[in-house]
């Protein structure tokens, strides 16, 4: 911990400096999931030749190694820095509803740098509990717990988000979830098409918005430049959710996400092993939340 506590206080520049080498590493010697993260571009964008997916694998590569640093210096930054860094660019959106008395589900993705999307709300006045699904290794948990919490947004484990809605009822806040993560039960999942490829989605957060007639809002981040990122709202939906078929929340955020991608395609997490499931490795699969 204390080698990430001295991490976190060496400047930006000489953090950068560092991405630099490990992004290097990365890609011409450690080759971290090379062929995951070509497959899925090759797969992604089969109009784009094997020059142009080889530069967006580099620009990918340089991209993750900045997110590490800007993640290991954010309980380093400044309010006004991170205030600075992270600009939304609409967020009377999301204020309005807060000050009505509405919690919100705001529905974020591997894009960008989502880990600072979190405290950058909380320090312009919007509450946010970040939803998160815990890691296996016990000392990163604890950090990257700790980086989360830095400026008052909350983490809050998966699993744990009902207790959590329970005990902070009536107090409006943003619920914030990375919603293009791989389900832990595909059967289950809600699939659909993306990025050419079908793909399952948790059902979970439509489900969550529709119980408790809660808006929901995609939430774009854009790389401005290095260090630098704007944040969008988009109202997905909002209730009454009667008359909105089954799935709806879920192919927009879809539709959303996938235009982000092919507008900034290095800033997405392609290794991440997004398609590692196919329905035919399971029996029954719904596609209806049902």
């Amino acid at each position: 911990m204390l080698f990430f506590r001295f991490l976190s206080r060496l400047p930006l520049g000489a953090l950068y400096g560092i991405s630099n080498v490990l992004s290097f590493l990365l890609l011409h010697i450690i080759r971290y999931r090379r062929l995951v993260i070509l497959e899925n571009l090759r797969l992604s964008f089969p109009e784009k030749s094997p020059d142009e997916l080889k530069l967006i694998a580099r620009q990918f590569y340089l991209n993750l190694t900045d997110l590490l640093v800007e993640t290991l210096k954010m309980p380093d930054l400044t309010a006004d820095e991170l205030i600075r860094r992270v600009h939304f660019t609409n967020p009377g959106l999301v204020k309005a509803r807060l000050k009505a008395g509405q919690t919100v589900v705001v529905m974020a993705s591997h894009q960008g740098n989502w880990e600072w999307l979190p405290s950058a709300a909380v320090l312009i006045g919007m509450p946010a509990d970040s939803v998160y699904k815990p890691l296996t290794n016990t000392f990163f948990e604890e950090l990257m717990k700790q980086v989360r919490s830095t400026f008052g947004a909350v983490p809050v484990p998966m699993q744990s988000l009902p207790r959590r809605m329970a005990a902070q009822k009536g107090k409006p806040r943003i619920i914030a979830l990375v919603a293009d993560q791989v389900p832990n039960t595909p059967e289950q999942a809600y699939w659909t098409d993306f990025l050419h490829r079908d793909t399952p989605f948790y059902p979970g957060t439509e489900r969550l918005a529709r119980s408790r007639n809660m808006p929901v809002f995609y939430v774009e981040v854009i790389r401005i430049r290095r260090g630098y990122y704007e944040a969008t709202f988009d109202l997905i939906s909002e209730p009454p959710y009667d008359d909105l078929p089954l799935g709806t929340m879920l192919e927009r955020y879809r539709d959303r996400l996938e235009a982000t991608i092919r507008n900034y395609p290095s800033d997405w997490l392609w290794s991440h092993k997004r398609w590692k499931h196919w329905r035919e490795k399971y029996g029954k699969i719904s596609t209806k939340l049902e």
